[in-house]
């Protein structure tokens, strides 16, 4: 009736009602936030997909040595007189590197040549009695024919003739032992100097000048000679990544003075044979790279990376959006995966296929443009970061 006043609700139902409308928007928001495709974007964590390199590698540690090198030793005892090379020098194949002292293998050459000319006169003294003999003996034959001479006379000039070729066969033995002998003779006299087998860098130099070197059991080294234009990267790979590496495939690697450069190389050998190192098995993975600057030195470490797969400016995701639409289940196939892609503040499941992963990225071959959003993680409700053990939130009494 016009003119008559609304009463004031009673506070009790004031109340209630306030309350009603309370819960009404708190189920509200919490449908527009929980539901699923289509709902609110507030739920998701969420990234964009860039553009960008991505690498599927294996990561080891390794160290470099040089591809050739030599120890050089000496084949002969004595007194190690010189040496003519230091640690650091570069030396060319043939170079003179130390001396041993010749002494007592010179006056064995000398020993030999003499001995080696005075038979070479008794064999030509022989040779003139062998002939002697021959021409007696061939004249005793034509006398005995004649019977000019007696049976005895013919027999003592045979018997003659055939010791002195006899004498002369010896001589010529004799000749051909002391010439051998003074062939090593002569070698070991050459083995005195010492000369670099290969050119290349003294990297060592573990004997002295003035020490005794004994080389009847093992060669002695004196130094060791490396050729650093190429390095062999000797690299430990454990069991559990040994198995996918490939002979042939792709490695690079830096090291730690220039952790910026890499250097490329090609996997060439896995040895058979493991190290175990605190029960862990560890196979040694081998590949070469040129050292043309010379800045690689002999037992740097090296970070090793075996690629596998690769992709130059791919469309990228972070690889945990390929769980998110799949409820965190599994890895799934390279193709027929699915990304949560958020637009306009909805989310849309989209299948995509996918490329090269790794721990971090995804590689989306198609399916996806670069800069759309996808989600990469659900959002942790408010009620959810609460302290453990802390009370829930009361509803209101009524």
């Amino acid at each position: 009736m016009r003119g008559m006043k609304r009463l004031p609700l009673p506070p009790r139902r004031r109340l209630l009602a306030v309350a009603v409308l309370v819960v009404a928007l708190a189920a509200a928001a919490g449908w527009l936030v929980l539901r699923g495709d289509g709902g609110d974007t507030a739920k998701w964590v969420t990234g964009k997909a860039v553009r960008g390199d991505i690498e599927d590698t294996t990561t080891a540690l390794g160290t470099l040595q040089p591809l050739n090198y030599v120890d050089v030793g000496t084949q002969v005892s004595g007194q190690l007189r010189r040496i003519l090379v230091e640690i650091g020098d570069t030396v060319k194949e043939g170079q003179p590197l130390a001396e041993i002292d010749p002494t007592i293998y010179g006056t064995r050459v000398d020993a030999g040549r003499a001995q080696l000319t005075g038979l070479r006169a008794q064999l030509a003294e022989k040779q003139a009695q062998q002939v002697l003999a021959s021409e007696q003996f061939a004249r005793q034959e034509r006398m005995l024919k004649a019977n000019a001479t007696s049976q005895d006379a013919y027999q003592s000039a045979n018997a003659a003739a055939k010791t002195a070729q006899a004498q002369v066969a010896q001589l010529r033995a004799q000749i051909a032992q002391i010439e051998s002998q003074l062939k090593g003779d002569e070698a070991n006299l050459g083995y005195t100097r010492i000369y670099a087998p290969i050119a290349g860098t003294v990297v060592s130099q573990p004997a002295r000048q003035g020490q005794t070197l004994n080389a009847t059991q093992q060669a002695p080294t004196i130094v060791r000679i490396a050729d650093l234009a190429t390095m062999t990267v000797w690299t430990q790979v454990s069991e559990a990544d040994v198995t996918r590496l490939k002979i042939g495939q792709k490695v690079y690697f830096t090291t730690l003075g220039q952790p910026d450069r890499r250097r490329y190389g090609t996997l060439r050998q896995i040895l058979p044979t493991p190290e175990v190192i605190n029960n862990v098995v560890l196979y040694d993975a081998l590949f070469d790279v040129a050292n043309p600057d010379g800045d690689l030195g002999i037992q740097m470490s090296a970070q090793v990376f075996f690629v596998h797969a690769e992709a130059r400016e791919a469309v990228l995701v972070p690889v945990s959006a390929l769980t998110v639409a799949r409820g965190g289940k599994g890895k799934g196939k390279e193709a027929g995966n699915a990304l949560l892609v958020l637009k306009d503040g909805t989310s849309e499941r989209r299948p995509v296929t996918v490329g090269v992963r790794n721990r971090v990225q995804a590689e989306i071959v198609s399916g996806l443009d670069e800069g759309e959003e996808v989600a990469i993680a659900a959002r942790v409700p408010e009620a959810r970061k609460a302290a453990p053990g802390a009370s829930p939130t009361q509803r209101p009494r009524i």
